[in-house]
């Protein structure tokens, strides 16, 4: 055959490189046509036509493992293939814009790995005293509680936040921070471990910010992890928790006892 063009100019003429090309000769999508006098392959219009027909559905996400049998098939099959490839190609765009609001709630902070009510609850944190590393222990805890506990997650966020209008138990909190610069025997802390277990005793709802996040399986060791995440308790604050759970379990409260401190 002398008619024809050559492989480059069949690359150039479809908008595609001659490796690509050569690469769908490979995976047997194109046939190559058969040399001429002087030793070159050239390519005829039906050539170009399947080159384009791959090329374009290729181009549209197709893989190229299916191309050959789509093209090689009747209308309504070739049809049925395209809207399934429509299908996957959907998932996948849902797919990525999931990850790109990901990336948009990452550049935002917290709201990559909380929900808004959580974010909410943090930001109204500081405006009640509580300091920038106490948010951010709380922040971290809830990022545990979220992956280990999910299904309780967003009733304890509805708890801790009634919680938050308790200016009583705020004021408790506000207090337990400061004891924990307090020397591990002063008299002062079994007075408030007391003080806020019967504050919660004397408000049931407040209990389920404390059992809130118990998980079904493998309670006390995922409990130790949600609870203890991050501490580098002082004394004064170790015993003024032990105090405090002692008060409550003594009460009947039942919450997973740590597995380790």
């Amino acid at each position: 055959m002398t008619n024809g063009v050559t492989i480059g100019q069949a690359a150039a003429f479809v908008g595609v490189t001659v490796k690509t090309v050569r690469h769908y000769h490979k995976l047997g999508l194109i046939e190559e046509p058969e040399r001429d006098s002087s030793g070159y392959r050239r390519y005829g219009s039906a050539d170009l036509l399947r080159l384009v027909q791959t090329r374009t559905l290729a181009a549209a996400g197709v893989p190229l493992a299916e191309i050959g049998p789509l093209l090689d098939t009747d209308a309504e099959r070739f049809a049925a293939a395209l809207a399934d490839v429509g299908r996957q190609l959907t998932e996948r765009i849902e797919e990525l814009i999931t990850r790109r609001d990901t990336l948009h709630r990452l550049a935002d902070g917290d709201r990559a790995l909380l929900p808004d009510r959580a974010v909410a609850l943090l930001e109204r944190m500081p405006g009640l005293g509580f300091t920038a590393d106490e948010v951010a222990a709380t922040r971290e805890g809830w990022v545990l509680a979220k992956a280990l506990v999910p299904d309780g997650f967003d009733d304890y966020l509805t708890h801790f936040a009634h919680a938050l209008e308790d200016t009583q138990l705020v004021a408790l909190t506000r207090r337990a921070a400061e004891a924990a610069a307090w020397e591990p025997d002063d008299s002062r802390i079994a007075e408030l471990a007391t003080a806020a277990a019967n504050h919660y005793l004397a408000n049931p709802a407040l209990l389920k910010t404390v059992t809130g996040l118990q998980a079904r399986t493998e309670a006390a060791t995922r409990y130790t992890l949600i609870a203890h995440h991050g501490e580098e308790q002082t004394p004064a604050a170790a015993r003024l928790t032990a105090l405090f759970e002692t008060r409550l379990r003594a009460a009947g409260t039942h919450f997973p006892r740590p597995e380790f401190r």
